[in-house]
């Protein structure tokens, strides 16, 4: 008679186990979220700054922020420096778009797993 209830003890034990996992793995989610909206924000910055560059005339002045020094820049290496960091962020953003892909699969799994291994516990 000591084996079922050995079964069951090692039920109990997996499912702690994989609930600690699907809680990590929801934290993971969030974090992964949270940085696909931070980098949605700088591609829309960026964005608004490429368009304010097309306005500009040529011989426009423009200066960059380095520190607490505002430094002259030509128009067309601004322009080639934003257009880089806006093909620097669409690829994280479409890191962070996999990441978030292959963590809510791995939710999923978790999930359906916590499911059959709790109805294993009630007895259902």
């Amino acid at each position: 008679m000591s084996a079922p209830s050995t079964d069951l003890t090692q039920e109990k034990q997996r499912f702690e186990l994989l609930s600690q996992e699907f809680e990590n793995s929801q934290k993971d989610y969030s974090k992964f979220i949270a940085a696909r909206q931070q980098l949605e924000a700088q591609l829309q910055e960026n964005k608004i700054v490429q368009d304010e560059f097309a306005l500009l005339k040529s011989d426009a002045k423009i200066y960059k922020l380095t520190g607490p020094v505002l430094l002259p820049q030509d128009k067309a290496e601004a322009t080639l420096n934003v257009d880089k960091r806006l093909e620097f962020i669409r690829g994280e953003i479409k890191r962070a778009e996999t990441q978030i892909a292959d963590c809510q699969k791995s939710l999923e799994s978790k999930r359906e797993e916590l499911l059959t291994l709790r109805m294993k516990i009630q007895g259902v």
